[in-house]
């Protein structure tokens, strides 16, 4: 296991693997630029897996306050990307992060502790876990 060793791979995996590669991917050349300067800016992180000297394994996402959100991952092998999750909740224990944002509901998710939450108890975790998104006090506000 490693993070942030080959964000470019990891990214680059995610949008090739499965049905992403007959299908089509959101994970376009661009935005694989974009989340690529972001992990340079330190916002981007990716979790591998090996197998000996190959990355059979891997998820990538963003790190904003105290919340991350995941954005895609893949693996080779079976349950390569059950493990990357796994050391990736030990990690973000470790930083205090208190909510991982898997964007998307699936059974897969749901079998590793995945739930859903209600709307106002998911804005109220971003507010209180990315400062910049606190709410603004308006008293005094003459506009």
């Amino acid at each position: 296991m490693t993070f942030d060793t080959c964000f470019d791979a990891v990214i680059t995996q995610c949008a090739d693997s499965g049905t992403r590669s007959l299908e089509g991917t959101w994970i376009s050349p661009a935005m694989r630029a974009a989340y690529g300067e972001l992990h340079r800016l330190g916002h981007a992180h990716s979790v591998e897996v090996w197998r000996d000297e190959r990355l059979v394994g891997g998820l990538y996402g963003l790190l904003l306050g105290r919340i991350f959100f995941g954005e895609s991952m893949f693996s080779t092998e079976t349950d390569a990307s059950k493990v990357a999750l796994h050391d990736l909740v030990h990690w973000l224990r470790s930083r205090d992060v208190e909510l991982i944002d898997c964007q998307v509901a699936s059974d897969h998710l749901f079998t590793l502790g995945a739930r859903l939450i209600p709307r106002a108890d998911f804005i109220a975790h971003l507010e209180r876990g990315i400062p910049a998104l606190a709410p603004v006090t308006t008293a005094g506000d003459t506009r």
